[in-house]
């Protein structure tokens, strides 16, 4: 049991950070904050903010000229 703990909670952690480290990548370049990325631990909350982010206008859309106005 005690080699189990102390597998498992250091692969928890490091799975925790690269699930954190990847949202902060995509929210950074939607033009969000990457501190939502923390938000993403939360159960619940994280699949609230999967459709918020999903549905909301991204800044980073309205500042970017190579974007064609068709899908404005």
């Amino acid at each position: 049991m005690t080699l189990f703990l102390l597998v498992f909670w250091p692969v928890l952690i490091v799975l925790a950070a690269i699930y954190v480290w990847l949202h902060a990548r995509i929210l950074r370049r939607a033009g969000h904050s990457r501190l939502w990325s923390l938000a993403m631990l939360l159960p619940g909350v994280n699949v609230v903010l999967i459709w918020v982010f999903a549905f909301t206008d991204w800044p980073a859309l309205k500042t970017s000229k190579a974007i064609p106005e068709i899908f404005e």
